[in-house]
């Protein structure tokens, strides 16, 4: 279903109707979910995701290290999901779990490049439930575009709390931001915080939950932790560097420990609420373990093998689910959104189809189909076909349209076994084929940057953003004064009329020198170059544009030398007529 055709149904009122979240109507739209039984009111949802924790950080997982009592606890009163699985990187992931879809029918197969950016069409989660009648919100690390129309104000969240890009310190993010003291976009508006990023985005989420502890609520928390760079207080890594865990990994244990803390606090302030019973509370992780252990399976963060994509998923519903410990069924993180739209009783969108299933019979103990799930990892500008995929069932994994793997016999991935087994390779192969069909006619589209719209304008570009394969994604790219990088946007010029580019070498509060004594801009047939002064901080260029897409490029070039790179951040301003 087209989101806008969605979102014009629900009124004035609905998600998305206000430029900003401030002009958003404060009552909503009238509540369309229904209360579980014995409930006055529908379920509240907490989802926890945190980053690059496998699932072998946990210590109810068998972790012989890690202290996560908190977790542990979770563990133990919840159901749990063992085979789930997600895609092996971030953004993905998180489309995914938005959306119901395959991350590559929502325009996402990378982190970065310009293809992290969630598709404008689709339905997110979050808009369902704001059309249902419930108050949502997400703080920490969004991951699935920094413009206009991808940011999370654009996709349902009535709050928004996050960092930039895809972690913090990424080029996106604010200058010189290091997980503490740091600042964050809050309902789009820059705010400084005290405190380490964890705690601020715990506690952002506490403080909604208190303004709406009256009313339904669906709460996203995806940590950006403990994604790198692994900064952490040394009260946290500290005792597992004492007890023999060496130099990253004892940090990357500390932020764990961290989160569980946090996980902890929420859960009681949950409990002195009175919500907890009727709160669906949900912890699960983007991908496999960056740094830590891979719980006996092979293959970590980035991987097509176990250990890349099959994470913990805890979900407990004191007063509408019983705790079923352990189901080993396959599910995936597609199937969460219908999920949930289940559970709470929220409408999904009209005529959508999600490559996912709800999963509600599984989790009230009814018998479950067989099926066939994929999940693969890009991370280039133009999918190619078979790269790092796995086709999976209940026994197999055929992991590159080549190796087959029995999971029952061999959940290590040790022995290939496609050589005896060519009637499974045939139909497993089969089944990607088709998934393909479906997927590829998207991948010569792109997720386009709306400049000069009413809702953002001006409009901040960083080259995290460039379709290229060399992208200066982190700040410490941006230091580096010997890199010489360029690339270009994606964008989509909403109205007609005269623009502003001010081009910087780096962020503006960095007051990094050009460098440069050309500026040359091009956007669709339209070019335009200026003398700069290679001392100054920025040049500003302008251009008379249609309305329309096209590709949008900047160069920043000394002639003495002939060195050029592009502007690694832009600001983009549509001028009053």
């Amino acid at each position: 279903m087209n989101r806008r055709r969605f979102l014009a149904g629900l009124g004035a009122t609905g998600v998305g109707a206000a430029a900003t979240i401030g002009c958003r109507s404060a009552a909503g739209p009238k509540p369309a979910a229904r209360p579980a039984a014995g409930q006055t009111k529908p379920p509240n949802v907490v989802l926890i995701m945190t980053d690059d924790q496998g699932y072998g950080d946990l210590g109810c997982h068998g972790n012989p290290h890690i202290k996560t009592p908190n977790l542990d606890w979770l563990h133990a009163h919840s159901t749990r999901l063992t085979n789930f699985h997600v895609d092996p990187t971030c953004s993905p992931t998180r489309s995914s779990l938005m959306t119901g879809h395959y991350s590559t029918r929502t325009g996402v197969w990378h982190t970065i490049m310009g293809r992290s950016l969630l598709g404008a069409h689709e339905v997110t989660v979050a808009d369902a439930f704001a059309a249902g009648g419930y108050r949502t919100a997400v703080f920490g690390k969004w991951h699935l575009g920094d413009n206009y129309p991808f940011r999370p104000q654009d996709r349902g969240f009535h709050e928004t709390l996050v960092h930039g890009g895809g972690g913090v310190g990424q080029t996106p993010d604010f200058w010189a931001n290091d997980y503490f003291d740091d600042a964050y976009w809050h309902n789009g508006v820059p705010e400084k915080f005290k405190g380490y990023c964890t705690d601020v985005f715990f506690a952002g989420a506490t403080r909604f939950i208190e303004a709406n502890k009256d009313r339904p609520f669906f709460v996203y928390i995806p940590t950006n932790t403990a994604h790198g760079p692994y900064n952490v207080a040394e009260k946290y890594s500290k005792p597992y560097a004492d007890m023999g865990v060496r130099g990253g990994r004892a940090k990357f244990y500390g932020m764990i420990t961290n989160i569980d803390e946090n996980v902890g606090r929420l859960q009681k302030r949950l409990a002195e609420l009175g919500l907890q019973q009727n709160t669906i509370f949900i912890f699960m992780t983007d991908n496999g373990t960056a740094a830590g252990d891979a719980g006996g399976m092979r293959g970590k963060k980035g991987s097509e093998y176990e250990g890349g994509h099959r994470v913990p998923f805890f979900i407990r519903w004191p007063a509408g689910l019983k705790a079923l410990g352990d189901i080993t069924q396959l599910t995936a993180h597609i199937d969460i959104m219908p999920t949930l739209l289940d559970l709470c009783g929220v409408e999904p969108p009209k005529n959508i189809t999600f490559d996912g299933a709800s999963i509600v019979p599984l989790l009230k103990g009814a018998e479950w189909r067989e099926r066939t799930l994929l999940v693969h990892s890009q991370r280039i500008d133009h999918p190619q076909k078979w790269r790092k995929s796995a086709v999976m069932t209940e026994r197999w994994r055929l992991v590159n349209g080549k190796e087959l793997y029995d999971l029952k016999a061999d959940p290590a991935q040790k022995k290939d076994v496609a050589a005896g087994h060519p009637d499974v390779v045939k139909k497993l192969r089969g089944a990607y084929e088709k998934w393909w069909d479906g997927l590829s006619v998207h991948f010569d589209q792109y997720c386009r940057i709306v400049l000069g719209s009413d809702k953002e304008n001006p409009s901040r570009l960083t080259c995290h953003d460039w379709h290229t394969a060399n992208v200066p994604w982190n700040q410490g790219h941006i230091r580096n004064r010997k890199m010489f990088a360029n690339g270009p946007w994606a964008v989509e010029v909403s109205r007609g009329g005269r623009y502003e580019f001010t081009l910087y070498r780096a962020h503006p509060e960095a007051k990094f020198a050009l460098a440069a004594d050309e500026a040359k801009l091009k956007i669709g047939d339209v070019e335009v170059t200026k003398t700069a002064d290679s001392s100054a901080i920025s040049v500003t260029l302008a251009a008379d544009l249609k309305p329309g897409k096209a590709m949008l490029q900047t160069w920043l070039t000394d002639k003495a030398s002939g060195k050029s790179r592009g502007a690694y951040v832009v600001m983009v301003k549509r001028l009053p007529a």
